[in-house]
Order: C-alpha cells, then structure tokens, then sequence
C-alpha cells in the first residue's frame, strides 16, 4: 500500500503557553522562547533529493510495503530543514526537524526527542529553548522527531483507541537512522538524549540497540519502569495522554523488565552517559518569574521525583563501575531553563563521544 502524501505539521504559535493548571510535562506556563526572524518561503531540494535517493536506494520499489521512504526534504534555511519519512512500521508519515551546518564535511547525528506531547503541541525544544542558535556552528546533525506522544517512545503490544500505532522503538533505531544517513551528510556515529517523559526511553533505546548510539543523555527523566516509582510514573505518563497502558507492554511482568534502564544498566557500558536532574526547588535556572512560580505550581514535584529516578539510575551506574555524569542541581523545577542548562553542560562529553 502506497503511503499517504505527508501534511506539513500543523500551524503553531511559538511561546504560547499551554492551556490547563499544572501543565508542566515538558514547559511550564508562561515559558517563551524569544521571537526569531521570519524566514524566506521554503525551498524543496528537490533535484539533491532525487540524486541522493537514487544514489541510496531510499525508495522500495512498487509494492515493497516493509521499507521506510525518504517523502521529501524540505529547506526552512540554510540551517534548517524539516525530513519527512514514511514509517511502515506505524503506517504513516513522521515529520523530523533537522538542524546542519552547510557546507561541512560529513557529520555526526544527535537525535534529541521530544517530550511528553511529543513536540505536537508546539512545546518542544525548538519551540522553547534557542537550540538553532546553540548548534548554528557546531559540526553535527540534530534531528528531532515530531510525534510520539505518551508513548515512551517504545514498540506497544498493541494499538490503542487514543494513542494510534506506535512502534517508535522500530521507527528510531531501524527506520529513521538509514533515511538520514542517506539523506545528509553524516559519518553514521550517533548519539540520542530524552527530556522529561523521553529520558528513560532514550536510555533504554540505547540499551536496545547498542550499535548504534556512543552517547546518551536523559535530562529530567525518570529512567526506572518498574519500581514503584518508576512504574507509577509510567502509569502516570501514559494515561495522562489518553492512552491504555494496557496497550503498551500489558501488564507488569517482564515486558516491563525489559525495558527498565536501571535494571538493564550494564547494556551501557563503554557508552558517554549523561544523566540530569535538580530537586524541585525553583530558582534563577528556571527562568523568569513566571516559570519558577509554574514550578510551585506542579512542575517542582515532578522534578523530584525525576531527581529520586535519576539519582536509583546513577547509584546503579556506579554500583556496576560504570563511568557516567551526573548532573544533580540544588535548584531547578521541572522547566525549560533547568533542560537547556543541562543539555549544554552535556554537550561537550557528547561532542567528544561521537567527533563533533
């Protein structure tokens, strides 16, 4: 079946805060990002495309349903461009933002994704932190997936009536890595970071396929699935979404186990491990006055439980001698200023793990 023409994702207005009390997943109420310069029209890269394609073998030929497809490549600017790709494994097509430097040799790939909306709700790391600045001259390749929502970034058992598909284990390790190795130009060295509901996912994609990440990070993550901290967290995510986490890997037992960090640490060795959080209590990193009130609101608690999460991660860690950071704040709430703090003190070990 010939997948469907992608839609552009949805217009959105950067910096609106979001709508309800306590919305503090992934931003704090009253968060924004600084207005950027309005860009030129975007420019299809068409003939580039068609030759890397061709030169790739990224398009199944007819009736090859089992094979992810290069959709298109679209230029936003010289820096910044939006990949769509066709997910056999999901049946749909998924919006990714890159960033690059032109004109560069070849370089290595971040994969940083989203948080508990999954970048669909306009809070994202692109939409509330200056991540195309921060990258504008370094020597990588950041994608960042758009979709995902509730979903631990994880294979579900089965599809759920509000969720949809998701095989984003599939999607991130085995469909989406050959597409932007074909379709930039990288030196297939990779590293991947999460951030609030993706942390423990990102650690656990690692875990998953060993091969192909020598870095990562989870800033704010609660890494544990099955402890009864880590496992009501996962409750806690999933259901806040709409989903069944019946769906995800059924009931508690060792699907669960499986997918558990903390428990599944040793995977990681020989690996650059980042991990980050702060206690809950708001202060100057959060941001203005407005975030460090949100984070009196809600946003404290949810960073000390990720605080307890990540602290049983790294006692692990060192319990197994693995090398790891640790980044753990006197101050901090659940916000955008405390993530992108901590992702740029992440980034010169990452930078150094993967020759950016």
């Amino acid at each position: 079946m010939e997948p469907p023409t992608p839609a552009p994702p949805a217009p959105r207005h950067r910096g609106e805060p979001p709508t309800g009390p306590g919305n503090t997943g992934d931003r704090t109420p009253g968060s924004r990002r600084r207005p950027r310069p309005g860009y030129p029209v975007t420019r299809p890269l068409t003939l580039v495309i068609a030759l890397l394609v061709a030169a790739t073998g990224l398009v199944a030929t007819p009736g090859d349903a089992n094979a992810a497809r290069l959709m298109s490549l679209t230029e936003h600017t010289p820096r910044e461009s939006m990949l769509a790709v066709y997910s056999p494994s999901m049946g749909k097509v998924i919006h990714n933002r890159v960033l690059h430097m032109p004109g560069t040799p070849s370089a290595p790939t971040f994969y940083m994704l989203p948080g508990l909306g999954g970048a669909e709700d306009g809070i994202s790391w692109y939409d509330n932190t200056d991540i195309p600045g921060f990258f504008a001259h370094k020597r990588v390749n950041v994608v960042m997936p758009i979709g995902g929502r509730g979903s631990l970034f994880t294979d579900w058992d089965h599809d759920d009536p509000v969720l949809g598909r998701n095989k984003w284990q599939t999607y991130l390790t085995r469909e989406l890595p050959p597409i932007v190795d074909g379709a930039l130009r990288t030196t297939r060295v990779n590293a991947i970071s999460g951030v609030s509901m993706s942390g423990g996912p990102a650690l656990d994609l690692a875990i998953q396929a060993p091969h192909l990440y020598r870095a990562v990070a989870s800033y704010s993550g609660c890494p544990g699935t099955t402890g009864p901290l880590g496992g009501a967290a996962v409750v806690a995510m999933v259901t806040r979404q709409g989903g069944n986490i019946g769906n995800m890997w059924g009931p508690p037992g060792p699907r669960w186990a499986a997918h558990d960090p903390t428990r599944n640490a040793a995977a990681l060795r020989g690996k650059t491990i980042f991990l980050s959080a702060a206690s809950g209590v708001p202060g100057r990193i959060d941001g203005r006055v407005g975030d460090r009130l949100a984070g009196l609101a809600g946003g404290g608690i949810i960073e000390a439980v990720t605080r307890r999460c990540t602290a049983d991660m790294s006692a692990r860690l060192t319990g197994l001698g693995i090398a790891h950071t640790f980044s753990a704040r006197a101050q901090g709430s659940h916000s955008w200023g405390l993530f992108a703090a901590d992702m740029r003190l992440s980034w010169p070990r990452i930078a150094r793990a993967i020759g950016a």
